[in-house]
């Protein structure tokens, strides 16, 4: 059956240029995401101090707990949709985006509600020093009263991706990010609301973006087009497949943020400068993240469809393309980051202790994000297949076990900072054999079922 639809051929002609013209907003819009955080943290520590600053570095791990759940999901939902668009089933596609908005807006209030009711007793069990606590509380609640805003963006931004769209979400990210930094501003120096201010910004901001992108839905044509009569439609069997897809993604992501919940404790136990600077280096090396990250949310989408589509040879070498543009990527950042970090790491502290040690975390982390880059985009790879739960698996054995066996062994032995940072290129060392093997046998098993 035909289909009419905007987005990007994913099924015909070269790979490598349609894969960077998709990554590149993809990580810009990642980036935008970030800068909320960004914004966040230097308003912050220039008008509210560490302690406040200290709160929300504090708060990052949780908070990446569950928007992890969320985009992985939502990948759940890119990938059903992208299969049934190289299938050319546009019906299904479409019915499918009714399905993933209704999901993501119930499951946002599902974790909204206790996230805010318990946002006092989180920050508790994270030992957040006395002086931070009531400011880490408050900037947690706040949050999570946004949360379904929050998923239901990261829903909208996977349906525009399945269509080969990547430049719609990332408008939506500039609206919303320039909104919070001046809302940010206003809450602290204008209204003197504080952190709780700051919080309350973000997730107006959060409202702004998902709201964008369900107008763009409305007014979009083909496949992507949402008729509010058709508003209430949702079909268990579509919803099931975009869990048994993206629930998997969603623990893929939410174990590192576990991991580091864990290790955000230990930082905590060594005092505000340390919680000051990793929060500050945090906010670099995240966005450096989200071009490693990038590639592999691409290469899910470039799987997705032309595995419906039949196509296994396009498949394979959408991963060898994305595999060496992300390494490129990866490289040229590092270099940048190896003589940029002491320049950085003034803009968020005036503190010579505080930049020294975010300097150091930077280089611990960022120059070894090159690791980072097969297990991305193989483990995207395997997404867009829809071979999930096993990545998923892996992951939580390598990254989880590895850290947690460092915590209670390597930083018990020798409680410094620099301890806990070797934790994180290990661990990625643990988990690349591992996403290597299980996505060479997952490409043999198709074979050998294709012949």
């Amino acid at each position: 059956m035909g289909m009419q639809h905007a987005g990007l051929d994913m099924l015909h002609g070269s790979l490598w240029n349609k894969i960077i013209a998709f990554t590149v907003p993809l990580a810009l819009t990642a980036m935008l995401q970030q800068l909320y955080n960004t914004a966040d943290v230097t308003v912050l520590g220039r008008f509210e101090g560490e302690a406040a600053m200290a709160a929300l570095g504090s708060n990052i791990p949780v908070v990446g707990l569950v928007v992890n759940l969320f985009v992985g999901l939502s990948i759940g939902a890119n990938v059903v949709i992208a299969r049934y668009i190289g299938k050319g089933d546009g019906g299904s596609a479409n019915r499918t985006i009714y399905t993933a908005l209704n999901f993501a807006l119930g499951f946002g209030v599902l974790i909204a509600l206790p996230g805010i009711a318990f946002s006092y007793k989180i920050s508790e069990l994270l030992g957040d020093p006395a002086e931070v606590l009531p400011l880490s509380s408050a900037y947690l609640s706040w949050y999570f009263a946004g949360m379904p805003f929050i998923s239901l963006f990261n829903f909208e931004a996977a349906v525009f991706r399945a269509d080969g769209d990547t430049a719609t979400p990332m408008k939506a990210l500039v609206l919303g990010s320039a909104f919070n930094l001046a809302a940010d501003l206003a809450a602290v120096s204008v209204f003197d609301l504080g952190i709780g201010g700051v919080a309350a910004a973000t997730s107006l901001s959060n409202v702004l973006t998902a709201a964008y992108l369900f107008i763009k839905l409305t007014r979009a044509r083909g496949v992507l087009r949402f008729d509010a009569s058709k508003a209430g439609t949702f079909e268990w069997r579509k919803a099931k497949a975009i869990i048994l897809i993206g629930l998997p993604a969603g623990i893929q992501g939410m174990v590192f943020s576990v991991s580091n919940i864990v290790i955000q404790s230990a930082i905590n136990s060594l005092g505000s400068d340390v919680m000051a600077a990793s929060a500050a280096a945090f906010t670099v090396e995240i966005n450096v993240y989200c071009v490693v990250m990038a590639f592999g949310m691409a290469v899910t989408t470039f799987v997705g469809q032309n595995f419906g589509a039949g196509n296994l040879e396009r498949c394979r070498r959408a991963v060898r393309d994305s595999l060496w543009l992300d390494a490129a990527a990866t490289l040229f950042l590092a270099a940048v980051i190896f003589f940029a970090a002491p320049y950085l790491m003034k803009v968020f502290s005036d503190s010579p202790r505080v930049q020294e040690l975010g300097v150091l975390r930077m280089y611990w982390i960022q120059l070894f994000y090159i690791i980072c880059v097969p297990f991305e985009v193989l483990s995207g790879a395997m997404r867009g297949y829809g071979y999930s739960l096993p990545p998923a698996l892996a992951t939580m054995v390598s990254i989880v076990g590895e850290r947690l066996l460092w915590i209670f062994t390597a930083f018990k032995a020798s409680p410094e900072f620099e301890t806990l940072l070797v934790t994180y290129p290990v661990s990625w060392c643990c988990a690349v054999p591992l996403i290597a093997w299980l996505y060479v046998r997952h490409l043999r098993r198709l074979a050998a079922h294709q012949m």
